[in-house]
């Protein structure tokens, strides 16, 4: 099989404190488990993934700006970003790369104000509440989009 794709990976804010951080919600697994099992997965099925953690708005808003030059999909946790950033809502709509939205957690059985993504609205696509399963699912999602042709 030759290479598919290119895919982008970002981590929100707090994802690099995975395995500290509310457990009994996100899980006992660290972002690094979490990077080689993604690494695994792309080299079996030969893709080629960039992966990014930032706790700082703007880099993700730049990292999306610049992924237009070489990605052909981005997966994004955007975390409690989420909720709030309208840039990193734009600066995904200004790519116009196929996103798929990770949440290790269910966020719309969460508080109410974790209920609103802005990232949906230019998402392709939502993977959430699966835990670590739930980039691994993504990047299965992504696969088939890129073989797809889309």
């Amino acid at each position: 099989m030759q290479n598919t794709g290119k895919i982008l990976i970002i981590h929100g804010p707090n994802l690099n404190l995975l395995g500290e951080r509310e457990p009994q919600i996100y899980g006992n697994f660290s972002l690094e488990e979490i990077n080689q099992e993604l690494l695994k997965e792309a080299s079996q099925n030969q893709l080629d993934l960039k992966i990014v953690q930032s706790n700082h708005e703007g880099e993700i808003v730049e990292t999306i700006q610049n992924a237009r030059n070489w990605a052909n999909i981005i997966i994004i946790n955007p975390a409690a970003y989420t909720h709030t950033s309208i840039a990193i809502r734009d600066a995904l709509a200004a790519v116009q790369l196929p996103t798929i939205e990770v949440h290790l957690s269910n966020i719309h059985a969460r508080e109410s104000f974790r209920q609103t993504s802005y990232i949906s609205l230019v998402a392709t696509g939502q993977v959430i509440g699966f835990g670590k399963y739930s980039y691994i699912l993504a990047l299965k999602a992504a696969e088939l989009l890129l073989q797809n042709g889309k």
